[in-house]
């Protein structure tokens, strides 16, 4: 088996700031600026200012996990500053190795003391909460959002209701909505949530009203006169493509019957085609672009594919018909049938790049069973990819070269092994007693291991597109910082997986 390259990673632009990623929804108004005074000033000196934010503390330390969980410090982001981490987080890819991913949704979601400049507005927390939507990962984003009030804020309130509308649970941000005047919510939310609610008549005097002010623009006029007596139209030319689709313009096309096909659409937009009115190629289609990126949990790709029997052949339904044959040979406990199977659904996988998805949901159960020749060599890898990549380096199929080395990584001793080749010598670079980057030392022996943390993720991740140096750099700073596990599964993942996350 020769070991395989990772593709590489789509990097986000660096300059573009993630509170500001460009297909959230304008649901909410932003808060309007006081009246200016003419200025009045008794001398020329400057004013001592405290200024402190009047709906209490900061969100920045917000979380899902707490460090005894997420194995990540309290301090992970106190001693940085708001701005060099809103940045970091901002310039690194939304793709990447399965393990690294990993690592950065742990690091989104961890419970952390806030930065020392945190000023309460939550510039982190947003920032934390963009990558979670950019990445696809929407329910830790909501339960994120939960946890901050988002009602307190438009800037929340913007990602709850975005994030609530491609998940299909939107009642709960409709209700914040009306219970809350000051959050001032746009034309097109107030009457998609009116309707929401059943009160079409409302909502059809909303529209009538902002119409007779001139309020609302011909495009949109168009759009929500559809969604509200679609039948008037029925016959009628196709509203023209939007230049920029958010979650509330996609739940408005989809209510008139013109919805948008999800996979053309940032990767959050697939959860909407989840949902169970959804037709089942698209749940399938849908799982598997949000699986393949660790953006739901593989339980859930794999409970759509036994969801029903394929109707056809070739692509998804082939990949659907091999699980579900390898599910029916594990409940009988047939070993030929097994690996049988097993053969034809590992291939499947690998063609989607499932596998780390499809290891993380079966290599448990195959590790357990004792099967021979090329399946015991497959369930060998799959473990590998799998939690139980410790286990399964004790007791490797043969003695050959590449399985020493994969079975070295996967204990964290590389010591006996020959590195042959420059993936295979970046790998032991890693694992041996090389350093980390000057600039990842500092942040480490300054306290700052959030930072190094984000840094050593784009190491990585840029090793894994073919700069071998960069990896073995990335190796050597997530070891240094505590994150063995991470290190051994990217290193695991960079060997084995044919392309990248």
């Amino acid at each position: 088996m020769a070991l395989a390259g990772a593709a590489g990673a789509q990097q986000a632009d660096p300059g573009e700031p993630l509170s500001a990623i460009d297909w959230l929804s304008q649901s909410v108004a932003a808060p309007s600026e006081p009246a200016a005074e003419p200025p009045t000033a008794d001398s020329a000196s400057s004013p001592a200012v405290s200024v402190r934010p009047l709906d209490g503390p900061s969100p920045d330390a917000v979380g899902l996990l707490a460090p005894a969980v997420s194995g990540l410090p309290r301090h992970l982001w106190s001693a940085s500053s708001t701005e060099s981490l809103t940045e970091l987080i901002a310039a690194l890819g939304i793709d990447g190795l399965p393990a690294t991913q990993e690592l950065l949704r742990r690091l989104m979601i961890a419970e952390a003391d806030a930065p020392a400049d945190a000023d309460g507005h939550g510039r982190l927390f947003l920032a934390r909460i963009d990558r979670l939507l950019e990445m696809g990962a929407l329910e830790p984003a909501l339960a994120m959002l939960a946890e901050s009030r988002p009602a307190a804020a438009p800037e929340r309130f913007r990602r709850w209701f975005d994030a609530a509308l491609l998940t299909g649970t939107e009642n709960e941000a409709c209700a914040a909505m009306k219970d809350r005047p000051a959050l001032a919510p746009t034309l097109h939310a107030r009457i998609f949530c009116l309707a929401r609610g059943g009160d079409w008549q409302a909502a059809a005097l909303t529209l009538n009203s902002a119409r007779a002010l001139g309020e609302v623009s011909d495009e949109d006029d168009a759009m929500l006169s559809r969604f509200l007596d679609p039948d008037l139209y029925e016959g009628e030319p196709d509203l023209p493509q939007p230049e920029r689709a958010t979650p509330l313009g996609y739940r408005l096309r989809e209510a008139v019957g013109e919805a948008l096909p999800a996979a053309t659409l940032p990767r959050a937009f697939s959860h909407a085609d989840l949902r169970p009115n959804k037709a089942w190629r698209a749940q399938i289609e849908a799982a598997e672009r949000l699986a393949r990126h660790g953006a739901i949990q593989p339980a859930q790709l794999f409970g759509i594919y036994a969801a029903r029997v394929p109707a056809a052949s070739g692509g998804i339904w082939d990949r659907a018909t091999a699980i579900q044959a390898l599910d029916a040979a594990l409940a009988a406990n047939d070993r030929d049938a097994i690996a049988e199977t097993l053969s034809s659904a590992w291939s499947a996988m690998r063609d989607a790049r499932l596998e780390t998805a499809f290891a993380e949901h079966y290599a448990e159960r195959l590790a357990a069973l004792d099967l021979e020749g090329e399946a015991a060599r497959q369930v060998f890898e799959i473990a590998l990819l799998g939690p139980g990549y410790e286990e399964a380096a004790l007791a490797p199929p043969d003695d050959g070269p590449e399985t020493s080395l994969l079975a070295a990584v996967a204990r964290g001793d590389v010591s006996q092994v020959q590195a042959d080749g420059p993936r295979a010598l970046a790998v032991v670079e890693g694992f041996s007693d090389r350093q980390p980057p000057e600039v990842l030392t500092e942040l480490i022996d300054a306290g700052r291991p959030g930072e190094a943390a984000l840094r050593a993720i784009a190491l990585v991740d840029q090793g894994a597109t073919g700069d071998p140096a960069a990896l073995s750099d990335g190796l050597a700073a997530l070891r240094a910082l505590g994150l063995e596990a991470t290190a051994r599964r990217a290193a695991l993942q960079y060997l084995l997986l044919e392309t990248g996350a």
